[in-house]
C-alpha cells in the first residue's frame, strides 16, 4: 500500500494525536465512524494494530517501508522497539520537522524532495536518508528556499527541539549531535506492541 494521502483529521481522530501527520485538532471527542460511540474493549490484536498504524501514519511510511525498518532494527543489538524509533526519528524528513523548519512531516518531505535542504553542503532529496551524528543540515542559499523555511518557522509543529539536535536560526543551519533518546520521541506510543505485531506475522 502506498503512502496515505486521504483526510488526515479522520486518522488523528481514530488514532489520537499524531504531530507528524497534521496540526489540526478535531472538535469532536469520539472516534470517527458510526461505531465510535460504542465503547467495546479492543482485542489484543486491535491494540497492536493501532500502535503500528500510529507509527505508520505519523512518519508517513508505507507498510513495506515500515517492515523494512523493523527487519533492520532486529539486526541491531539492543531493544528492537527503541532502535526502530531511533531509525524513524533519524530520517531526514523527520529531522527537518523536529528542528521546526517545517510544520509537519509531509511538508518537510516536500522541502527535501524539492531540493531545498543540504546535508554536509550537498543537496539530498531522499526523505529516508539516515542522519548521523556530526551531520550539518542547512537550507539551500536560494531566495525561494529561505523564504519558504522562514515562513514555516513562524509556526513550528512541536515546541521543543530534541537534545540531540542544535539549530542556529540566524544562519538557518543545524547540527546532529547524537542519536535521539527515547524520552525525546514526540509520539505517545508503546513500541513493544509494534514489534509484537510484526513478530506474529
Amino acid at each position: 500500500m502506498s503512502r496515505y494521502k486521504g483526510p488526515k483529521l479522520r486518522i488523528s481522530r481514530r488514532l489520537g494525536d499524531l504531530p507528524g501527520l497534521t496540526r489540526k485538532k478535531s472538535k469532536k471527542s469520539l472516534p470517527a465512524g458510526e461505531h465510535g460511540q460504542q465503547s467495546r474493549k479492543p482485542s489484543e490484536y486491535a491494540l497492536r494494530l493501532e500502535e503500528k498504524q500510529k507509527l505508520r501514519f505519523n512518519y508517513g511510511l508505507s507498510e513495506k517501508q515500515l517492515l523494512k525498518n523493523i527487519k533492520t532494527a532486529k539486526k541491531v543489538q539492543g531493544s528492537t522497539g527503541i532502535i526502530l524509533l531511533q531509525i524513524l526519528e533519524m530520517r531526514l524528513d523527520n529531522t527537518i520537522f523536529r528542528l521546526g523548519l517545517a510544520p509537519t512531516i509531509p511538508s518537510s518531505r516536500q522541502l527535501v524532495n524539492h531540493g531545498h535542504i543540504l546535508v554536509n553542503d550537498k543537496i539530498v532529496s531522499i526523505c529516508s536518508y539516515q542522519c548521523k551524528p556530526g551531520d550539518a543540515i542547512s537550507v539551500r542559499e536560494k531566495k525561494v528556499s529561505i523564504e519558504l523555511v522562514k515562513k514555516h518557522m513562524e509556526y513550528p509543529g512541536l515546541a521543543n527541539i530534541p537534545n540531540h539536535l542544535e539549530l542556529y536560526k540566524d544562519k538557518l543551519t543545524a547540527k546532529v549531535n547524537g542519536i535521539i533518546e527515547r524520552d525525546w520521541v514526540g509520539l505517545q506510543l508503546n513500541e513493544l506492541l509494534v514489534v509484537e505485531y510484526y513478530s506474529r506475522k
